[in-house]
């Protein structure tokens, strides 16, 4: 069922296969064999999904998190302008720039995770 609820959330999404596994550093196979329940993820992939906005509560128990319900939360108007800017981008654009927002994203944590220790 793993594979199925992750197959889900990435249509969720509206991310392909090759978009979703860039975007979290894994190969296309590797996400493919996860949707077909061949292997599963590790922690730290699962981490990295969540970053993407995948419902990893979702993933493992099949029940939605109270933070990411079916419905569009309210967005600012900054973010509602940067999700239409997205959509209307073109697949490999959209993937480069979830990398690149990845990216940052991560440099920003370790970051953190630098100045509390």
């Amino acid at each position: 069922m793993i594979g199925l609820r992750i197959k889900e959330e990435r249509e969720r999404l509206s991310l392909t296969q090759q978009g979703m596994a860039e975007a979290i550093g894994v190969a296309k196979r590797t996400f493919i064999d996860w949707e077909k329940e061949r292997t599963s993820p590790t922690a730290v992939q699962l981490s990295a999904l969540s970053l993407m906005g995948m419902d990893v509560l979702y993933v493992l128990t099949g029940q939605r998190s109270s933070t990411t319900a079916r419905e569009k939360p309210s967005l600012t108007r900054r973010q509602s302008a940067l999700l239409d800017n997205y959509d209307h981008l073109g697949e490999a654009d959209k993937a480069a720039l979830e990398r690149t927002a990845f990216a940052l994203a991560e440099q920003e944590r370790v970051g953190k995770k630098g100045k509390t220790a």
